[in-house]
């Protein structure tokens, strides 16, 4: 029989949430070509997606370097579509 831990089960619920949510808010601001708020967003977005990073590398420091990439990306990729 599987067991679950309900503490586990809602953390689970919460954090994928707001990975969603997250992600619908920097597809907004792509949307309406806001590389600030983009960049922000897409960072943000890393940070609470971090977890894989960590259990890959063991090394929390990796997730700032992933936050710099997501944010850099961002706000590149929306300058390129604005001088379109």
């Amino acid at each position: 029989m599987i067991q679950i831990n309900p503490l586990i089960a809602a953390g689970v619920v919460v954090s994928t949430a707001a990975t969603d949510a997250t992600y619908v808010m920097f597809s907004a601001a792509v949307a309406a070509r806001r590389r600030i708020s983009a960049a922000n967003w897409s960072a943000f977005w890393y940070l609470l997606s971090a977890f894989a990073v960590i259990s890959y590398t063991h090394n929390a420091l990796y997730v700032v370097f992933a936050a710099i990439g997501s944010w850099l990306g961002a706000f590149a990729s929306l300058t390129w579509l604005r001088s379109r």
